[in-house]
């Protein structure tokens, strides 16, 4: 099924109107390989970053790749501050790092209230420069460490005021929180709340309101869009007209996702989560996207290990 009959699809089973279209042409790739995670830009010095394994790469305008970092095990989401400084999640060593200005390294957060963080998956920065990240353990539960009373674990959404000071804003609110991203004016927390491999799990985009010192809302919670039994969404971006660029779906056949509905590919949608655009990606998975380039025009995708690039209107 080609990605026209995919949209069409889509809109038949209402998942929202088409309002014209998004991208200015096709995906092109950039990167054949290593490229897993994490695309962040650095408007400052026209920098994209992204992960690959267990490094950090830098892309350069030209489109010159080198190794930004080696050492960051499990390296997923990543984001640059205003400082130009490089912040990323660690799911294999645990942690939330930052990359000075000099090249040192600065953990921001490793434990919470003395027990080891689960994964951290993303991150996002909000207006006051403090940072949200998310802290789900996809695989093995035998080593997690953040539990609950009963003993459960716990896979929340926490904000770092500073190294070391870390508050969990939301606990029982979202099953597995994925990618993250706070608004430009500090009122509203997105989650996707992805927990992927559990048949019936969630598989949302969900919406908080933040109050102005940084503390979630619970009680605000609202669903901007649900993949259903396909799989959910990963990572995401929201541009200045406030809609949403997601990434999403599958294409090959997995145990835990009972629906075909959503291939694998970015889901364009509206403010109110109607679904504007698919743009497709053969290779699974999709997993992140930025808005990156001149003026912001040019939607930056890992999938499939790979970097594609895809203009924008």
């Amino acid at each position: 099924m080609n990605w026209r009959a995919i949209l069409a699809a889509l809109l038949a089973a209402g998942a929202g109107t088409a309002a014209g279209p998004v991208t200015a042409g096709p995906p092109k790739l950039e990167v054949e390989q290593g490229a897993r995670e994490g695309p962040s830009w650095d408007p400052v010095n026209k920098l994209l970053y992204f992960v690959g394994g267990n490094r950090v790469m830098r892309r350069a305008a030209d489109g010159t790749v080198t190794v930004f970092r080696e050492d960051a095990p499990g390296a997923n989401g990543s984001i640059v501050d205003s400082q130009g400084r490089v912040i990323v999640c660690e799911a294999g060593g645990r942690r939330v790092t930052r990359t000075e200005k000099d090249g040192s390294l600065t953990v921001l957060a490793a434990e919470y209230e003395g027990h080891k963080l689960n994964s951290p998956n993303d991150v996002s920065i909000d207006p006051k420069g403090r940072i949200y990240f998310t802290d789900p353990r996809y695989g093995s539960m035998d080593n997690v460490e953040v539990k609950d009373d009963a003993g459960t674990p716990i896979e929340g959404v926490y904000r770092i005021d500073a190294p070391g000071r870390i508050t969990r804003i939301l606990t029982r609110e979202v099953e597995r929180p994925n990618g993250i991203f706070v608004t430009h004016d500090g009122r509203f927390l997105y989650i996707a709340d992805n927990y992927n491999n559990r048949t019936g799990g969630s598989r949302k985009l969900l919406r908080f309101d933040l109050k102005p010192d940084g503390t979630a809302v619970p009680s605000s919670r609202k669903v901007v869009f649900d993949w259903k039994d396909g799989r959910g969404p990963d990572g995401f971006r929201i541009d200045a007209q406030g809609r949403f660029f997601v990434a999403a779906g599958l294409n090959r056949d997995s145990k835990w996702e009972t629906s075909r509905e959503f291939k694998g590919g970015v889901y364009v949608l509206s403010p109110e989560g109607k679904l504007l655009e698919f743009i497709p990606f053969g290779k699974d998975e999709t997993t992140n996207c930025v808005l990156a380039g001149p003026n912001l025009k040019t939607l930056f995708v890992t999938a499939g290990s790979q970097l594609w690039s895809v203009p924008l209107r």
